[in-house]
């Protein structure tokens, strides 16, 4: 058999595998699991990191506020840094669409080993346990402004001892992005999922946006080849070891946080939902992960230029630094998605009927396995036979990731870089 054959028959071999051997990754039929409402509903703190967000808040933000939630419910946005008028824009939401409290508080720039994400996170984490103590302390070392739209204005540098209602404090958090729009039912259904399945942390994949050609080809593989690397059924099994959140979406118990020690363990991670889940699982909780029908992105990336970024700023850090994986990942790529077709055309091209037979089953299994994502997110069945060259798009994505890296540009996102834990602290540059 010449190396032609034997690359598609391992490729062919790892299609099968695939098929049945990585937890169904390929099946969308997972979603929130049933579900009764509680007796007691429990109090939930909605913490929103947001940094340059003005564009996507208009459409998110009064979704979280508009939240048909029978307990209490309060929402939290951090503003991290913005210079577009963020937490203005959201305060000036707040007080036209109502709804669910708002308070918009900023920390000020996040210490060395920490993520800007991460750092908002805690913030907001440390306003809701403040306000249920009835007062408002500083969460850290740099402190910042608060100001909440049902207990007006003030500075939090000294303790301040809140003269409104009892406040109880959050049994749960729900961790959502900025960009994230959530159905009106969306926090009600999660904590009847939490509470009846005895979760600690319930996490949806938000329905990503899908409207130009480049998001079309590439987005809903993004979906496919993070389900491939984390079956989101392994991900519910107690004791396993697989573990995954989508940091969009993610309802976390107070109480599991505190356990786990987040986002403190996790500071510096810059795939953090990953770390958030893998910090909660490692602690004994017990966590689950699907697909969204309700839950959308609302942020746009209508140019490969956006999508690029949005892949490469983390996809070296996914590999964790290390030239080695980078070069098995590199192969694994390479004989996985593009061996399939171009073994088919070979074996056609010159008459090896054995390398197109293996290149054209492994293309069949691979153009099957894609087939309910796309009908997930509502597209064309044929662009299932674009796989491959998605795939050599992402190839050359992770190639980038791990150069930028090497530059010193590595995980850029918003006018921030970070840097590989334990080498040199974050650093900020404005365009």
């Amino acid at each position: 058999m010449s190396v032609v054959v034997w690359i598609a028959a391992a490729s062919f071999a790892g299609w099968l595998w695939m098929l049945v051997g990585q937890g169904f990754f390929w099946r969308t039929d997972l979603r929130l699991p049933p579900r009764a409402e509680p007796e007691h509903w429990p109090s939930v703190a909605v913490v929103v990191p947001a940094r340059d967000e003005a564009e996507v808040l208009p459409t998110s933000l009064p979704s979280l506020l508009a939240q048909d939630y029978p307990g209490h419910a309060e929402v939290y946005l951090v503003d991290d840094g913005s210079t577009d008028g963020t937490g203005e824009l959201a305060r000036g939401l707040a007080e036209r669409t109502g709804g669910l409290a708002l308070t918009v508080t900023s920390p000020g720039e996040p210490p060395a080993g920490w993520t800007g994400k991460l750092w908002a996170v805690r913030h907001g984490m440390e306003r809701a346990r403040a306000r249920a103590a009835g007062r408002h302390t500083d969460a850290g070392p740099q402190a910042g402004a608060e100001s909440p739209t049902d207990a007006g204005s003030h500075t939090d540098a000294e303790p301040h001892t809140d003269a409104g209602p009892h406040v109880p404090a959050p049994e749960y958090l729900l961790l959502t992005d900025a960009d994230i729009a959530h159905a009106p039912d969306s926090l009600r259904t999660l904590v009847a999922a939490a509470r009846t399945g005895g979760y600690d942390l319930v996490s949806q994949m938000a329905r990503l946006r899908v409207a130009s050609g480049w998001e079309r080809l590439i987005v809903p593989a993004f979906v496919y080849f993070f389900a491939q690397l984390y079956p989101f059924r392994w991900i519910g099994r107690k004791g396993g070891r697989t573990a995954a959140a989508a940091g969009g979406c993610v309802l976390l118990r107070a109480d599991a946080a505190e356990r786990a020690r987040v986002p403190d363990a996790i500071r510096h991670a810059v795939i953090d939902d990953v770390a958030l889940a893998r910090a909660v699982k490692r602690t004994g909780g017990h966590i689950w992960l699907g697909l969204a029908d309700r839950v959308d992105s609302v942020r746009p990336y209508p140019r490969l230029a956006h999508l690029w970024r949005m892949v490469a700023r983390s996809a070296y850090a996914q590999l964790r630094h290390s030239p080695a994986v980078l070069v098995v990942t590199v192969a694994g790529l390479a004989v996985v998605y593009l061996a399939p077709p171009v073994t088919l055309v070979a074996g056609i091209a010159t008459g090896s009927a054995g390398a197109a037979v293996f290149g054209g089953l492994a293309w069949l299994v691979m153009t099957a396995t894609y087939l309910p994502m796309l009908r997930y997110y509502r597209q064309p069945l044929w662009l299932a036979l674009t796989l491959p060259a998605t795939a050599f798009l992402y190839l050359l994505m992770t190639v980038d990731s791990a150069v930028q890296h090497y530059r010193g540009r590595g995980a850029a996102w918003k006018g921030r870089t970070y840097t590989r834990p334990g080498t040199t602290a974050p650093e900020e540059s404005r365009p």
